[in-house]
């Protein structure tokens, strides 16, 4: 049984989005948290697995509580909710250590599908969001290296992020597909990623790239 806590300011849509999910038929239980207050007297009870966070709330933004709740419990995965596509609000969510990022106009097939997501310990952003960041993203031109990734590794990163698949990587290169498609292979395995979302995570996380 997946345990989750959602944290909205907003009573109506905390109910519905409860009462979504306890209808969704998926194996998990559902609390409901005003804010930073009511979140950390929940957990104090039962920890959860996955918190559904909102990012304006009243009380303290979703972006604090998130580094103040990750840095108790690191284990949670959070999913960051918002009603704007804000560019601050998905870079600081993904380095307060969010999983992933939904809109509250989202249908609820994206939402049962982020927490199917995070269940498998996965990340998740839509696409509209994932193409959003992308189209967002800077190089960090002060990079020098990276302790995990090649130089030739680093360099195809950055071309994954930039949205490019591997057949246009291996053009720019000039290298061939299968040499990109091993190059792509060890890129996942060494950041313990599993697809073009989490690799995006990963290179803003250690600032390859800033949003």
């Amino acid at each position: 049984m997946t345990h989750i806590i959602i944290v909205d300011d907003h009573k109506l849509f905390r109910e519905g989005l409860s009462f979504l999910l306890e209808n969704s038929g998926l194996p998990i239980t559902i609390r409901e948290a005003s804010g930073a207050s009511e979140l950390f007297a929940l957990i104090a009870n039962q920890k959860p697995d996955i918190v559904f966070m909102d990012i304006e709330m009243s009380e303290m933004n979703g972006i604090d509580v998130t580094k103040l709740l990750l840095d108790k419990f690191p284990e949670i995965k959070v999913l960051g909710l918002s009603m704007y596509c804000d560019d601050y609000y998905y870079s600081e969510m993904i380095n307060a250590g969010a999983v992933g990022f939904l809109m509250k106009n989202s249908s609820f097939e994206q939402v049962k599908q982020a927490v199917l997501d995070v269940m498998e310990g996965k990340n998740y952003f839509s696409s509209e969001i994932l193409n959003l960041i992308v189209s967002n993203l800077r190089r960090n031109q002060s990079l020098i290296g990276n302790a995990e990734l090649t130089a030739r590794e680093l360099e195809v990163l950055v071309l994954i992020c930039e949205g490019l698949s591997n057949h246009q990587i291996a053009d720019r290169l000039f290298l061939s597909k299968r040499t990109i498609d091993k190059h792509r292979e060890n890129i996942l395995l060494k950041t313990n990623s599993k697809n073009t979302a989490e690799l995006v995570v990963y290179a803003i996380r250690n600032r390859i790239f800033t949003i």
